[in-house]
């Protein structure tokens, strides 16, 4: 049996459970504090590391007699942010084990607080968890840290989910899950359910058996500039159109990408209008919030169109490297764009959505400019 003594994240009684695979109330816990140690935020991550530094104390959560099995719990989870156990004594003279960071992993930065932590990232890390200690006995821990960054996006959307704007007068039905299994998991992933669900009826329908694919969400911004009366558009190749056999491979479609875990959806579709296209938004406005398609996949696109300075000299290649991004700049005046959606030239959902919200606000936003 082995004690160990938490100091960041774990001390979040639910997360901690989740990690356990046990109910706090079934653990032995006692507050603790570890003298001549300091627990610092690192710039990497929404988490924090500890070192030792003479005079400071770190305040944390002492869990006594570990199992060998419940060790490998904390171990394959704490393992995928790079932390290993050592010893140390504890101000009571007590003898315990605590991750410390693995030498030049993280930098460290100011003091780290639970109470904000729990604020702005519980919820998330949360729903992070339950998905990486599922990978428990299938993954080792270094490939579940190559996947944490998506693991981290796909936890960021279920609480995104939570306060979505649709959904009035809909049925808010009983949903019951018979089972439930990850099929396939790393970039995006897929989940074999089996449920019920409550009928217009009343009645529960038969047992279902369903596949839905697992995605982050995105922000999808259409730039307008409404002095030249123009757009821009990226092109890039797409997955999509290749796996179906499409002869167009490479698309043209707005600037997106992915919503991470910490930022808002807006600030997504700045940072992406940066990294793709290399510009600088002014006002944005909201499309839509929508599934791309609700029947088979929890893909949520948060639409905006935003205004933007488009001379001639803003096309061109761009993309981020270490993404592997090739993507290439057009602009279109607003009635080549019309010309385009409205011949069937645009296979892109989200343009063709954003087109014709530009076309019932482009008057508003021309005499505003």
């Amino acid at each position: 049996m082995r004690d160990l003594f938490f100091y960041g994240t774990l001390r979040h009684l639910p997360l901690l459970e989740i990690v356990m695979g046990a109910a706090a109330s079934a653990l032995d816990l006692r507050q603790a504090v570890l003298p001549d140690h300091a627990v610092l935020a690192v710039q990497e991550g929404p988490f924090p590391m500890i070192r030792a530094q003479q005079g400071a104390n770190a305040k944390g959560l002492l869990l006594r007699g570990l199992t060998d099995e419940q060790i490998t719990r904390l171990d394959f989870y704490e393992g995928s942010f790079a932390y290993d156990l050592r010893v140390v004594t504890l101000e009571d003279g007590q003898q315990a084990e605590v991750y410390f960071p693995q030498p030049g992993q993280w930098t460290a930065q100011d003091p780290w607080s639970l109470a904000d932590w729990e604020a702005d990232w519980a919820a998330i890390s949360c729903h992070a968890a339950r998905e990486v200690m599922g990978y428990l006995g299938v993954r080792d821990r270094d490939a579940v840290a190559r996947m944490f960054p998506m693991i981290r996006a796909r936890a960021a959307s279920r609480v995104n989910a939570a306060a979505s704007r649709h959904g009035a007068g809909t049925m808010q039905g009983r949903i019951e899950v018979a089972a439930q299994e990850r099929a396939y998991s790393r970039f995006f992933a897929l989940d074999d359910i089996r449920l019920r669900h409550e009928r217009f009826d009343g009645a529960m329908s038969g047992l279902l058996d369903r596949a839905v694919f697992i995605a982050a969400d995105a922000a999808i911004l259409l730039p307008y500039d409404p002095v030249r009366d123009r757009v821009l558009l990226v092109e890039q190749m797409r997955m999509g159109p290749f796996a179906r056999g499409d002869r167009a491979c490479w698309q043209l479609e707005p600037i997106a990408g992915r919503v991470d875990a910490g930022e808002t959806p807006l600030q997504a579709a700045r940072r992406e209008a940066r990294e793709e296209a290399g510009l600088t938004l002014g006002e944005i406005e909201t499309v839509a919030e929508v599934y791309a398609s609700p029947g088979n996949s929890t893909e949520f696109y948060y639409i905006f169109c935003g205004l933007a300075d488009l001379p001639d000299s803003i096309t061109g290649v761009g993309g981020l490297e270490t993404e592997d991004e090739d993507i290439r700049s057009h602009t279109l005046s607003f009635d080549a764009l019309m010309a385009l959606v409205e011949g069937q030239g645009a296979a892109n959902a989200p343009l063709v959505l954003a087109a014709f919200w530009l076309a019932r606000h482009r008057d508003r936003l021309r005499a505003t400019a």
